[in-house]
């Protein structure tokens, strides 16, 4: 009976903790490091609410993996009798990450939510979708210049962009190893846009500037709104055939919107759809952070390199929609350029929130919906170069 009890106390996880692999200062487990972090992003999730619907599933992810012996991402194995032992359940759902399908699927979601006609009104907001890419790039260099390879350097710079799924799906073409602080790092900066960003913001905008009212966007008929999301896939899959798999899945997402002949199809992709990947998705990722492969000096470089990459992709657009500011007369109001990197919608809420507060009558959520749509084809185009250059 003895020898039970002591059996069963050595195959619970408080017993595996003792023979982990990663102990920080020599006695503290880093499973239970990477645990206590978990409930930080859960807390982070639901009690301020910071992006909860890709924050939860995340940490709950990276709770799960860390429990000594749940063996969740196991990998299928065979015996020496030549039996299949199965896997753990998010080892299965993970290979939709790793094969690259549920960022393309999520993308066709994101397509289906997202209405362009801001971008169409005013095309000149295309400029600072791509100026905010410029943080994306420059943090390539940086990251380099650091010592990463250029996979890797990639990986972390398409962090700039604020885009989770092309960060996602980037990263597993380029440098799989790298998933969990990159995937962590991009979603984590995703929710704190509204704490990142006004700061700079303001740093690089006058008062004269932040009260900028800007004239109402014209009305986008029902044949323009079909025909972009067709002219925008032939274009830009013809010049860029590797940014194909997110660009395509975006545009096709937005057909079924605008096309007003496929609502079935709309209502189930932006709902039932995206809300069951976003779940697989998150978990998945959440549960590649094992604290072995976490808690390394290289994760927080790479934390640090993509709050940079977020911040320099902010600052572009800022300072483009100053020149534009200048150029046209004093007409277009730079906050909305904050807009340019792809956390659609809340970026172009911070720079409608932003510009309230320095004239309560100004609203400039609209105008900042067109950098922000921008933006989402910016970092898919921006992945889609990354990926011809080096895959």
């Amino acid at each position: 009976m003895l020898n039970n009890i002591l059996e069963f106390l050595q195959s619970t996880g408080f017993a595996a903790f003792a023979n982990s692999q990663m102990m920080i200062f020599g006695f503290i487990p880093g499973e239970l490091v990477m645990i206590l972090l978990a409930c930080f992003l859960l807390y982070l999730g639901i009690g301020k609410k910071f992006e909860p619907l890709l924050l939860v599933p995340i940490a709950f992810g990276m709770l799960l993996v860390n429990l000594p012996l749940g063996g969740i991402m196991t990998k299928h194995a065979v015996d020496a009798a030549g039996e299949v032992i199965p896997g753990g359940l998010v080892y299965y759902l993970y290979q939709g990450v790793k094969l690259g399908i549920y960022p393309p699927l999520i993308f066709m979601g994101v397509g289906a939510m997202t209405d362009f006609g801001p971008l169409i009104a005013n095309p000149k907001s295309l400029l600072l979708g791509a100026a905010a890419q410029v943080g994306i790039f420059a943090t390539f260099i940086a990251a380099n210049y650091l010592g990463f390879d250029m996979n890797a350097a990639a990986s972390i710079g398409i962090i700039g962009g604020a885009d989770g799924p092309t960060a996602i799906y980037l990263t597993s073409k380029l440098k799989p190893e790298l998933l969990p602080a990159i995937a962590i790092a991009a979603y984590s900066y995703m929710a704190l846009v509204p704490i990142i960003q006004p700061p700079i913001m303001k740093a690089l905008t006058t008062k004269k500037e932040r009260v900028i009212v800007m004239k109402q966007l014209r009305e986008v008929s029902k044949t323009e709104k079909i025909l972009f999301p067709i002219i925008v896939t032939i274009l830009c899959g013809l010049l860029l055939p590797s940014a194909v798999p997110l660009l395509g899945s975006l545009m096709l997402g937005n057909l079924f919107r605008e096309s007003g002949v496929t609502n079935r199809l709309s209502d189930t992709t932006q709902n039932a759809l995206i809300n069951i990947l976003t779940i697989f998705l998150g978990v998945s990722v959440g549960a590649t952070a094992m604290a072995d492969k976490f808690l390394q000096l290289e994760t927080l470089t790479i934390i640090g390199l993509g709050l940079a990459a977020f911040a320099v992709g902010t600052a572009s657009g800022v300072l483009l929609g100053k020149l534009m500011c200048l150029l046209s007369g004093g007409t277009i109001n730079p906050l909305i350029g904050s807009a340019g990197v792809s956390a659609v919608p809340m970026a172009a809420r911070v720079s409608q929130v932003v510009g309230q507060k320095e004239h309560p009558g100004n609203y400039l959520l609209m105008h900042a919906m067109g950098p922000n749509v921008a933006g989402v084809i910016g970092s898919a185009i921006a992945a889609g170069v990354m990926l011809a250059m080096l895959n």
